[in-house]
């Protein structure tokens, strides 16, 4: 279970959990101004990036309500055997698995490398040939319903070893402090050779992510082959001048690396833990799965359920500054009217389709339309939602832009009208005590309410 936290709540916890993420967020007049939005529409990718083993989809990073939350978004399919090539960026950066599983790889500065192959390759050198066995950082697994998290500067890759399609859904924070850069996204690959199209180009805006080479193109290939004690050939396959395949290439059979087994990692990961504090930068968890119905934060039997993410069972989010939500409504069930008091909200719709409805500082909805499989929707700051599921249910991940982010409900047992005296309640709606009561109490679920008799309809 997640240590979250629902209003109504002590003033101790809403400090502490409110004071956590603001202090790294960029909250300058620039954002501030880009958050005056008159009305949000679901979004969908821009663009796609084909590549040999798979292909991106991005979304414009020039949208209002994406700048308004000060992200980058964009989705990667990898195609089985597909590798994503090593890559870093200027922003830390969430990824939620879609479907299939895989292999993910981190490169910190000074870590050891901790994992060796069982496998001897026999290398030339000034001595004659010599055995060696190659050694790596510490890899993980990932799978479907995991939440993996990135650092800023931090170099990734992920193979898909899987019998499907491995897909990615990524938001990258922005206006994260670790960005010390502007809020662009910006991508600085180790390999291969990204391209986009003239036509992508001039489709593109300019303030929008674009993908030009590999890190090693800039320098001379001699320095190259000196920094590596290479020849000038081996450098130059660095430099991946004539490699036209993507930044997500296919590997062949010698793609094998040495790895604990599936269960010996998962008995690791579900081991108890006193707290956090023990885990350092070279052995912390990256990832948490959200998919597990048995950990959900809030469940409700004909309804739904919600689980979280945030820095309380997942550390390495209290650095990036992020947190995530998995929400799974049944037919025609209701997550609570709420507002987040200390995040952003950018919303992915997993499966299924349904309304959402999005209530501004002014006092009037900014979205009351239909969303389906596929699209991104973000809630500002302080907007008060609420979900209905269609017919066939309705599935999302939600990214927070706060490593603690709080949400306060409307209406259900921990809302903010039954923290209320009744006499508040009485006077500020003018309603009789009968009728304040059964605005309080007639609700006893948290978040989740199953489907009734009673729908709302599309105005």
């Amino acid at each position: 279970m997640a240590n979250s936290c629902v209003l109504p709540i002590s003033i101790l916890c809403f400090l502490v959990l409110t004071t956590g993420g603001s202090a790294y967020r960029q909250a300058g007049q620039q954002q501030q101004a880009q958050c005056r939005i008159q009305s949000l529409n679901p979004l969908e990718p821009a663009r796609r990036l084909q590549h040999e083993a798979g292909y991106t989809d991005v979304w414009d990073q020039t949208s209002d309500q994406i700048q308004c939350a000060g992200v980058a978004a964009s989705r990667h399919l990898i195609q089985q055997g597909g590798l994503l090539l090593p890559t870093f960026s200027n922003a830390p950066l969430l990824a939620y698995v879609v479907r299939g599983r895989g292999i993910v790889g981190t490169i910190n500065p000074g870590c050891a490398e901790t994992f060796q192959s069982s496998a001897q390759t026999e290398v030339e050198g000034q001595f004659g040939s010599q055995k060696f066995r190659d050694q790596h950082q510490k890899i993980h697994r990932c799978r479907k319903g995991d939440i993996v998290a990135f650092q800023v500067g931090v170099a990734h890759w992920v193979h898909n070893d899987g019998n499907e399609d491995l897909e990615l859904m990524v938001v990258h924070d922005t206006s994260n402090a670790e960005n010390q850069l502007d809020q662009n996204l910006r991508r600085f690959f180790l390999a291969g050779n990204p391209q986009e199209t003239i036509e992508m180009q001039q489709r593109r805006g300019q303030q929008e992510e674009n993908f030009s080479g590999n890190l090693f193109q800039g320098f001379e290939t001699k320095v190259l082959a000196e920094s590596f004690k290479v020849d000038l050939e081996t450098a130059a396959r660095l430099q991946g001048q004539d490699d036209n395949r993507g930044f997500i290439v296919r590997v062949g059979k010698e793609f094998e690396m040495q790895r604990p087994s599936k269960y010996e990692e998962e008995r690791r990961e579900q081991s108890p833990r006193s707290n956090g504090f023990e885990e350092t930068v070279c052995t912390m968890r990256i990832r948490e799965n959200l998919d597990d119905a048995e950990r959900a934060d809030v469940y409700t039997a004909q309804g739904g359920r919600i689980s979280t993410v945030n820095s309380h069972n997942l550390p390495i989010l209290k650095q990036i500054q992020l947190s995530a939500e998995r929400g799974v409504l049944y037919e025609n069930a209701m997550a609570a009217p709420h507002w987040t008091l200390n995040a952003h909200n950018i919303i992915y719709i997993l499966r299924g389709s349904g309304r959402i409805q999005v209530v501004g500082h002014s006092n009037r909805a900014v979205f009351n339309g239909e969303v389906r499989q596929g699209q991104l929707l973000v809630v500002p700051q302080n907007y008060a939602e609420v979900k209905l599921a269609g017919s066939e249910g309705l599935e999302w991940v939600s990214f927070k832009t706060n490593d603690r982010a709080v949400s306060s409900p409307l209406a259900g047992k921990t809302s903010v009208i039954r923290a209320m005296p009744e006499e508040v309640v009485m006077s500020a709606f003018r309603v009789s005590r009968a009728e304040a009561h059964k605005l309080k109490y007639n609700r006893q679920e948290v978040r989740i309410f199953p489907q009734s008799k009673r729908q709302f309809e599309r105005a």
